[in-house]
């Protein structure tokens, strides 16, 4: 396994991180205990959940995976081994049966508690806003539209929130999730007034959606940010899986077929040719979609999932995958030709 620094701390994380947002829905408890444990045991330390999960998230459902969290560490005694990350859900008719009041009021504060016990730990070493409180342009919308918003500017209250978290020792480093260029930097700014900094933003990226490479990667690399990649395979659509309008039984779009973010003709039509670069190199498609994330300059940690201790072995050993500057020549050719097809 390979490590980074998480930005600005002296905590180093493996490359690869573990997502959990199937744990409670497609996979048991036992799964992810199996998924854990396997993780820890090939190196991987650094662990991602939030209190939506599991995906889609439900009211009946709610917060289940950072309660399979808990119960592992209370079980195998392995909370020291892992490098914890997890997020307050923003607001929405997605999560109004979390709250309704997104980061205002005691939110952030209840959040945090809630997230404590149900992990049955007494700090969390990231702590993430999982998306915008006002109408911007995430899960899939590519241009920022002009409509009427009620939110009113909140960052630096926000932080201040956090700030007395960190102080309590109840959370140890923040981070942002599904955010903008705009608000990353006013949060850097206001961050200068002796308060916490984010460190990190965990946004997608894949062969399939580059979109943060305009503008944020930037902001990466001069204030000292890094990116946690979510949904680098495209929910299962960069290992082949889906090709020739196959739906495998038990695959997130047969059992969740209303998740149609990365299916699209042009995304399909990209991977084909992305599947064709693999072959041509004689590795896999999950190898070639996973290493070029992995290698990234301004990637942190790169979030997987699996269902399968099969797919997560191959997932976490991606990392001794390298790729040549003649296979990043052609993957941009095809990026050239279907720029973004997944934003």
């Amino acid at each position: 396994m390979e490590y980074n620094f998480l930005p600005t701390t002296d905590i180093k994380v493996s490359k690869i991180c573990l997502g959990t947002m199937t744990w409670g829905r497609q996979n048991s408890a036992s799964e992810a205990f199996d998924q854990m444990n396997f993780s820890i045991d090939n190196g991987v330390n650094f662990f991602d959940t939030a209190e939506l999960y599991p995906v889609p998230a439900t009211a009946d459902k709610y917060a289940v995976t950072e309660e399979i969290i808990g119960k592992w560490f209370n079980d195998s005694k392995k909370r020291e081994k892992v490098i914890l990350a997890t997020k307050i859900a923003g607001p929405g008719s997605y999560t109004a049966h979390i709250r309704k009041s997104g980061f205002k009021g005691n939110s952030i504060e209840e959040a945090v508690e809630g997230s404590l016990k149900r992990l049955n730990t007494d700090y969390i070493d990231l702590y993430q806003l999982h998306w915008p409180e006002r109408i911007t342009n995430t899960f899939g919308n590519r241009s920022f539209q002009y409509v009427k918003d009620s939110w009113e500017e909140n960052f630096l209250e926000i932080l201040e929130k956090l700030n007395k978290l960190i102080l309590s020792g109840k959370i140890r480093h923040i981070g942002l999730s599904n955010e903008n260029p705009w608000a990353i930097m006013k949060f850097n700014e206001y961050s200068k007034k002796s308060l916490p900094k984010m460190i990190t933003i965990q946004n997608p990226y894949s062969l399939l959606n580059r979109l943060f490479e305009i503008g944020s990667s930037e902001i990466c690399k001069y204030e000292n940010l890094g990116l946690l990649a979510y949904s680098p395979l495209a929910f299962g659509v960069l290992t082949g899986k889906y090709f020739n309008n196959k739906i495998p039984k038990k695959s997130r779009l047969d059992l969740f077929p209303n998740l149609k973010r990365y299916n699209g003709k042009n995304s399909m039509n990209a991977a084909l040719m992305y599947n064709q670069i693999a072959k041509k190199y004689n590795i896999s498609l999950t190898n070639l979609a996973l290493s070029f994330v992995n290698d990234r300059p301004f990637v942190t940690s790169n979030i997987i999932g699996a269902t399968s201790i099969n797919q997560l072995k191959e997932n976490i050993e991606s990392i001794n995958v390298k790729l040549s500057e003649e296979i990043i020549k052609d993957i941009n050719q095809v990026q050239e030709l279907f720029p973004n097809p997944a934003p």
